[in-house]
Order: C-alpha cells, then structure tokens, then sequence
C-alpha cells in the first residue's frame, strides 16, 4: 500500500473508532445526533487546520455552529458567509457569535507583506484595510512578531464590528439577544484570549450603520 493511499484512509479508519468510542459510551449517541441541531453559538474563525473549534472549547458535535475563512473575516460582500451567518441568525437563532482568530495567522502575516500574490490579493485587502486603519499603532511597534500578533488582535476587533453592522444581526437585536465576541487562540499555549471587543445592542454601533427596519418575527 502506498503512503498517500495509507494517509488518505488512515482518515476512514480514525471515523470507525470514533464511532465505536461513542458508541460505547453511550448506544443512542447517533440516534440523538442525528435529531437535529440546536447549537447556541455561531463560530467564524480561520480555516487553519490547527484551530479546530469543537476541540480547543471542549464542545462536542451540534454544540457549535461554523464558518471558516482565511483569516476569519466578516466580508460584506461574501454570501457564502452572510448565508451561514442569516441561517445562523434566522433558523437557528444562536445566543452567541464568535469571531476566533490565532496568534501566528498566515492569511495575516501575507497581508503585512507587500509581494503580489495573485488571486489572493483581493481577499487579503480586506486585511489590509485594518493595517491602514491602525497604521500608527502597528508602527510604532518595532518587533515584527508583536505587530503581526497585534494585528491578528485588531483583525479580530474589526470582524466583530463588521458583523454588527450587518442587517442581520441588527433584526436579531430588536426582539433578542444576541452577543458578538472577539476570540484570540494561542498555538503556543492552547488558550484563548477574550478581546473584550463586545457588541450586543444597537446603541454599541454609530448612527450611520443602523438599517431602520422591523423586528424578525
């Protein structure tokens, strides 16, 4: 057997004994998952394969609700991402949205860097427009590494804002609740960082973001 063909279904393998793990430890766990789901957060992080948001919150499967994207951002104009966030909103209705990045981000590391990298260059000037906007505190920041953790740290920021500003969780905050939260995790310590960056009413966003507009039902 060939090594690619021995990684590929050493993936089918790790399932069955994923399967007879729960199985035993409980005989309906399938049964009940397979009810449907329920969770209470919706999570938007990036889609390194080292943050793997069930297992660094200790949640299990149907607990959370997830979007992943280079460098975990909130993009207007993305319907990939403004489908799971409505869905996550409007069917769902999760209590909580969580905008997670991680210390050490390539997506934001390629930002900091001036070279052309093709079609990436679109997406990664969403990134670039946190740099410009934070310009003066990146820079006075001499180590590289701070300054790239530091944005990872205002990316974050920036995303959560942006989901307020969507219509909607602004529908959402007229009869409900419903909070957005800042995460940071840490590869080199397991933990995660709670920014504090907070919105969860109407009166956290300025004037000129709010859509005038009836409540969900």
């Amino acid at each position: 057997m060939s090594e690619l063909k021995k990684s590929y279904e050493k993936l089918l393998k790790g399932n069955q004994e994923w399967v007879k793990e729960k199985i035993d430890m409980d005989s309906s766990y399938f049964e009940n998952l397979a009810k449907g789901q329920s969770p209470d957060y919706l999570w938007i992080g990036c889609a390194d394969s080292r943050v793997p948001d069930n297992e660094i919150t200790g949640s299990n499967p149907g607990d959370i609700f997830v979007h992943r994207n280079i460098a975990n951002l909130v993009v207007h104009t993305d319907t990939n991402m403004l489908s799971v966030l409505q869905y996550a909103v409007e069917a769902l209705h999760v209590k909580h949205i969580i905008v997670c990045g991680h210390y050490g981000c390539g997506g934001v590391l390629a930002a900091m860097d001036r070279s052309d990298k093709g079609l990436v260059n679109h997406w990664l000037t969403n990134i670039k427009e946190v740099i410009y906007k934070n310009k003066t505190e990146l820079q006075a920041i001499a180590d590289e590494k701070e300054r790239g953790n530091r944005l990872v740290e205002l990316n974050v920021i920036q995303q959560v804002q942006n989901l307020a500003k969507t219509s909607m969780v602004q529908k959402a905050w007229r009869n409900r609740e419903l909070e957005i939260h800042g995460w940071v995790f840490d590869l080199h310590t397991g933990k995660i960082k709670d920014l504090d960056a907070k919105y969860d009413e109407l009166e956290d966003l300025d004037d000129v973001f709010k859509f005038t507009m009836p409540a969900y039902q």
